[in-house]
């Protein structure tokens, strides 16, 4: 079943993407999927949002290894690469600090194997009139390895325009 974000953001999809029912497109638990319009066929690359309020102490790394923890139960799960954003070292892709990684999913679509590419970032959001209580954003581009190349920089500048709403409890 799908789910609704604890707080609202805004962001903008990039040309050639449509929105679609999370639990029309077999994702639950996800409150937003978009999909990639040009890749339609045996597999659609699709971005996901998905949030949740995070009262624990758990660092963005480690919020990020629990999702991997979770997809190693359908299936090996390899992590390609992980970096901090948001620091000097590394710009954000938008005004909150976050962890991206890159994973090798091997799963099944209707009996046949099928070997995906899954960028993961998440972002923090606290609450400022309580640092204790924040959310965790979770965007997700999930694609084959022959598709990526036409998707990342789409997902980079959805990103890149992901922003808590104006009306977003502050």
């Amino acid at each position: 079943m799908a789910t609704t974000l604890p707080i609202k953001i805004s962001f903008s999809l990039p040309d050639g993407w449509q929105s679609a029912p999370p639990d029309e497109v077999g994702a639950p638990g996800v409150a937003f999927v978009a999909l990639h319009l040009a890749s339609v066929g045996d597999f659609t690359a699709n971005i996901t949002i998905a949030g949740r309020m995070r009262n624990d102490s758990a660092s963005l790394w480690q919020i990020a290894d629990e999702s991997v923890r979770q997809l190693q139960q359908a299936g090996p799960v390899e992590v390609i690469k992980k970096t901090e954003v948001g620091t000097p070292d590394v710009p954000g892709l938008t005004d909150s600090p976050g962890v991206v990684q890159n994973l090798r999913l091997s799963t099944t679509l209707r009996g046949e194997p099928l070997e995906l590419l899954q960028s993961q970032v998440y972002l923090s959001m606290e609450d400022v009139k309580n640092p204790a209580k924040r959310v965790v954003i979770e965007l997700v581009l999930t694609a084959k390895p022959s598709q990526l190349d036409q998707v990342i920089e789409d997902f980079q500048q959805f990103i890149r325009t992901v922003r808590p709403a104006d009306d977003a409890p502050a």
